[in-house]
Formats: structure tokens, C-alpha cells, sequence
């Protein structure tokens, strides 16, 4: 991850608070890796990732109490929209980050797009996002606080889905990133450290 990668992400971060939408969302994905240092504090733990994918799951019920355009929103930033396979999924896209929003799947799923008509996108239904959404932490990012899923939660998550993953690179990547993310907890809680002794809360 380069610096300029993380100020984007960041910037992209203040966009969505400063609209009132974050807090709407779960950023989940390879990118709670970097977020995840202020929930490992005074633990050895290495914060680098390596991809441009950046994912944000949108529970149920929404929770957004006004329309935000969010591909105009991020605009000037460099990003545009983007379609991905046949059915039309929408990212937003730059050439240092991809932007994705994703919806847990429900009974039989779908493969078309869940239309957002308040965040002006729509998004991809998957499975086994339930339990993200259920075990959350919040961590203090500038002057904000953004959801991440428990660490736990992300690392089964990973373990879960990545012999899905078509591509060996990224089921790599998933691998490593469980690990490490595992082995910090694990640390953590060797450590006796508690939630209560952090600025960050539960949600």
C-alpha cells in the first residue's frame, strides 16, 4: 500500500462522513487491514496490504436518512463510474483505487444488481456478509468513527471464501490477510488488553 493509496482511501472516508452516509456502512475487505492499528495498539502488527479494491457492505435495514449522490460525491476526486460483468454492477473508479458496495444475499440470491437509489449506486449481493454486519468495532479515524467487522469476524470471513477466489494471487492475499489478522488478535488477547482500556468502542 503506498501512502498516496491510504490518502485517497482517507479522503474518500471524509467524503462519506462529511455527507452523513458512513455511518450506513462496514468498510470490509483487505482494506480493514491498515484501519485495523488503531485496534491493535501496543501490538506488533503489520498494516501493509497490496490491492486497490476497496469495499464498503451496506446492512439492512438501510439506515440513511437523506439522498447522497455518491459517484458525484466522489467526482472530483478522480473517481468515474464504472460497470463490471454483464449485468451492470457499478464501481467507482481511479486509477490508484476501485470502489465497490456490496449487500448480503438473501434467500436464493440474485445475480443482478441491488439498485441504492439514495446513494445514486447499486451493489452486489454475496453470501456469508450476515455475521459481518452482526460482529463490528468502531475505530477512530481522523474525527470519525468507522465500522470495521470484528476481527474475528473478518479473519472466518477470509478462511471462509477464498477457495472461491478464481484468482491464486488474490487467494493468496486473502490467506496471509486472515492470518495476520488472526495472530494480532490472538496476541491481544494473550495480553489481557480490553476494548474498555481504548478510545475505540463496540458498536
Amino acid at each position: 500500500m503506498e501512502k498516496k493509496q491510504y490518502d485517497l482511501c482517507l479522503a474518500v472516508l471524509r467524503r462519506l462522513h462529511g455527507a452523513g452516509v458512513l455511518d450506513g456502512m462496514i468498510m470490509i475487505g483487505s482494506w480493514c487491514i491498515p484501519f485495523y492499528k488503531e485496534y491493535f495498539i501496543g501490538i506488533k502488527y503489520r498494516k501493509t496490504i497490496r490491492t486497490r479494491d476497496v469495499d464498503f457492505l451496506i446492512p439492512a435495514p438501510l439506515s440513511f436518512k437523506k439522498n447522497v449522490n455518491v459517484p458525484e460525491l466522489l467526482k472530483d476526486l478522480g473517481f468515474v463510474i464504472g460497470y463490471k460483468g454483464s449485468k451492470g454492477y457499478i464501481t467507482l473508479e481511479h486509477p490508484e483505487l476501485l470502489v465497490e458496495f456490496l449487500v448480503p444475499e438473501k434467500g436464493r440470491g440474485s445475480d443482478s444488481p441491488i439498485q441504492i437509489p439514495r446513494l445514486g449506486i447499486n451493489a452486489v449481493a454475496l453470501r456469508f456478509l450476515h455475521f459481518l454486519s452482526e460482529n463490528t468495532v468502531k475505530v477512530k479515524v481522523d474525527n470519525f468513527h468507522l465500522a470495521l467487522p470484528h476481527p474475528a469476524a473478518y479473519a472466518l470471513h477470509k478462511f471462509i471464501i477464498f477457495k472461491r477466489r478464481r484468482n491464486a494471487d488474490k487467494h493468496d492475499r486473502d490467506i496471509k490477510g486472515a492470518l495476520r489478522v488472526f495472530r494480532a488478535l490472538i496476541t491481544r488477547l494473550g495480553s489481557g488488553l480490553h476494548i474498555s482500556q481504548y478510545k475505540n468502542s463496540e458498536m
